[in-house]
């Protein structure tokens, strides 16, 4: 099933605590992060679009490529360029750091859209999960205001928009360990990753 809804991968990290290497292309039991997230983006979404600030390493994928609109490094610039570029009125978004994002996760937090949301958003005990969620097209100018005006939290810049969460205990049935959550920030990360295996 194709949701009326884009698929968006950040890739503008600068990965400072990789030592600048590529978090995307990183090898994780012999496949790519960028490949496992593809993988399931497709199964999901008839639009699917990587931002980046620098395109030009991901010009070789089979994949549409979007470039942020603000010269500015935040999460918050790739939410605003994937929602300005996106064809659909909603955009799931994802880092391109999740190895282990699960398609059923994704499905959870679709199937929770509804009309008068602008979005949808995991919360677990850890808190808020704003890189695995998705966003309304009304979330693109309060974005780009902020971005104006250099305020960059994303959890501010839309604490006064209409918020749908979905509780842990509804996120562990499709993802008993929640470990879509998981990012690749750091080798000591990568090394961890093995005990999902």
């Amino acid at each position: 099933m194709k949701y009326q809804c884009s698929g968006v991968i950040l890739a503008g990290g600068a990965s400072s605590r990789f030592a600048g290497r590529n978090k995307a292309f990183i090898k994780i039991k012999d496949k790519r992060i960028l490949d496992h997230i593809c993988g399931v983006f497709k199964e999901l979404f008839k639009e699917v679009l990587l931002v980046a600030k620098d395109p030009l390493p991901y010009i070789q994928e089979d994949i549409q490529i979007a470039t942020d609109l603000f010269p500015v490094r935040s999460s918050l610039t790739g939410i605003h360029a994937g929602l300005f570029y996106a064809k659909t009125p909603y955009v799931f978004f994802t880092a391109c750091d999740t190895p282990f994002l699960k398609k059923e996760m994704i499905e959870t937090i679709l199937d929770h859209i509804e009309q008068g949301s602008d979005i949808v958003i995991p919360q677990t005990d850890e808190g808020l999960e704003p890189l695995c969620a998705v966003y309304s097209k009304n979330c693109l100018p309060i974005a780009e205001r902020h971005l104006v005006h250099n305020k960059l939290k994303i959890l501010r810049v839309f604490q006064r928009t209409r918020i749908k969460t979905i509780p842990e205990k509804v996120l562990r049935l499709k993802d008993p360990d929640l470990i879509s959550f998981f990012n690749v920030n750091t080798p000591d990360d990568l090394a961890g990753a093995k005990n999902f295996f």
